[in-house]
C-alpha cells in the first residue's frame, strides 16, 4: 500500500523551479497570460523565464481591410518569440477611409474632415481630430514625440504640393510649418518615400535616388540633403530604425531582376557612414519576389532588433531578420503571411505594424472584454 501511495504522490508532484521555466519557453505568450494565475509561483516562474530564457519580442501584425461595403478590418499578428500567427478577434475598425500605417507602429485614417489615428500597440485607443488644412491623398504621416507631422501629398490643383503640418497631441491643434525641400516636388508622396523617425526627428529619403532629409518639428526645420544610397547597383531603398540605429535596406540589381537585398547601418552627424550589416540568402530573395515580374520597392516593419519585409505587390511571404550581437550576426528567415492565406477571396487592404506586446498589453487588451487572442498557425 505505501508503495503504491508513493507512485502516486510523484506523479502528482508538482513542476516548479527551473523545470517549469524551462517549459513555459515552449508556451506561447497569449497562454502565459492564464498562466500568471495559477499560483503565485506560477507567475514568477513565467517572469523569469520571459527575462532569462525566452524573453518577448516584437509582434508583425497585419490588418486586412475589405474594399468592399462596410469595409471590416481582421487582424493578424506574428510573434517571433512563439513562431505562431495569433488572430485578434476584435471590434472592426470604425471606417472613415482606406487604413494606412507609417514607420512601423502608426496606423491612421484620412478624410476631408476628420483625421483618426492610434499609436498604442493594440490599437485600444484611436485619437479623433479634424482634418488639416491641406487635403492630401498620398501624404507623408509620422508620430514624432507628441507631434504628428503630415507632409507632401497634396494635389497640385489649388494646393501646396509639399505643404507641412504638424498636430500636438497636448493643445489639439494644427499648426504649419516650412514646406518641404523643393527638391522633392516631383516625389513629395508615400509611394515614393521611405520614411523613419528617432525620438526627435523624422527622415524622408527618396527611394529611388537615396536622397534623404530630416525634419524636426519643435523647430519646424528641414535639414540636408543626405546621399543614404549605399551603393550604385542599388536602385531602391527604404530606412528604419533598429535598436535606436538607423538602416537602409536595398534592392540591388533592377526591377525585372532583383540579384540580392543588403542591409547597412547608417552612422555619422552627416549620415555618411554606411556600413554593410548583412546580406538575405538568395532562397529568401526568391520568396520574397514572389510571382512579381517586377519589384520597384519593398516594405519594412522595424522594432527592437528585429526587421520584417514584404513585397507590396506579391505579399504571401514576410521575410523575418533578427540582428544581433549589435549587428555583427542577422539571424534571416521567412514565415508564410496568415493574413493572405486566410480562405477568402475578398479584396483586401493589406497594412502592416510592429508592436512590443508583452504580458501588460495582452492584460490590458483582455480586460477590455473585446478583444481575443487565438493562435492560428504554429510556424517550425
Amino acid at each position: 500500500m505505501a508503495k503504491h501511495q508513493t507512485v502516486a504522490d510523484e506523479e502528482e508532484a508538482p513542476i516548479h523551479g527551473d523545470v517549469l521555466e524551462a517549459i513555459l519557453t515552449h508556451v506561447p505568450l497569449i497562454d502565459l497570460v492564464p498562466a500568471c494565475h495559477v499560483s503565485t509561483s506560477w507567475k514568477g516562474a513565467v517572469f523569469s523565464s520571459l527575462r532569462h530564457l525566452n524573453p518577448v519580442k516584437p509582434w508583425l501584425i497585419v490588418h486586412a481591410q475589405s474594399t468592399r461595403y462596410p469595409y471590416t478590418t481582421t487582424s493578424h499578428a506574428y510573434d517571433p518569440r512563439s513562431h505562431v500567427w495569433v488572430d485578434i478577434e476584435q471590434p472592426s475598425i470604425n471606417y472613415v477611409s482606406t487604413l494606412r500605417s507609417s514607420h512601423s507602429n502608426l496606423l491612421y485614417m484620412q478624410s476631408p474632415f476628420r483625421f483618426v489615428f492610434s499609436s498604442d500597440p493594440l490599437q485600444l485607443t484611436w485619437h479623433q481630430a479634424v482634418a488639416p488644412l491641406v487635403w492630401r491623398p498620398d501624404p507623408i504621416v509620422a508620430l514624432v514625440g507628441e507631434r504628428v507631422v503630415i507632409a507632401g501629398g497634396a494635389c497640385d490643383f489649388g494646393d501646396d504640393p509639399l505643404a507641412v503640418e504638424t498636430y500636438d497631441l497636448k493643445t489639439r491643434a494644427w499648426d504649419t510649418c516650412d514646406d518641404m525641400p523643393a527638391i522633392l516636388k516631383d516625389s513629395c508622396a508615400s509611394t515614393w518615400l521611405s520614411m523613419a523617425v528617432d525620438r526627435s526627428k523624422m527622415y524622408v529619403m527618396e527611394k529611388c535616388s537615396g536622397a534623404t532629409h530630416s525634419f524636426d518639428p519643435i523647430t519646424k526645420t528641414w535639414q540636408g540633403p543626405y546621399d543614404l544610397r549605399p551603393d550604385q547597383n542599388v536602385f531602391s531603398s527604404i530606412i528604419g530604425f533598429v535598436n535606436d540605429r538607423m538602416f537602409v535596406v536595398g534592392l540591388v540589381g533592377e526591377a525585372e531582376n532583383v540579384k540580392s537585398v543588403k542591409m547597412w547601418e547608417v552612422k555619422g552627424e552627416m549620415l555618411d557612414m554606411k556600413i554593410e550589416i548583412s546580406e538575405m540568402p538568395k532562397e529568401l530573395v526568391v520568396k520574397l519576389k514572389g510571382q512579381s515580374p517586377r519589384v520597384t520597392s519593398i516594405g519594412m516593419n522595424s522594432m527592437g532588433n528585429f526587421v520584417f519585409l514584404h513585397n507590396p505587390s506579391d505579399p504571401a511571404e514576410v521575410i523575418v531578420c533578427e540582428v544581433q550581437n549589435g549587428g555583427s550576426f542577422c539571424s534571416w528567415g521567412s514565415v508564410g503571411n496568415a493574413a493572405v492565406d486566410d480562405g477568402s477571396r475578398i479584396v483586401k487592404n493589406l497594412v502592416y505594424t510592429c508592436a512590443n506586446v508583452g504580458l501588460g498589453e495582452l492584460h490590458q487588451a483582455l480586460r477590455s472584454g473585446d478583444r481575443r487572442f487565438t493562435i492560428k498557425e504554429e510556424m517550425e
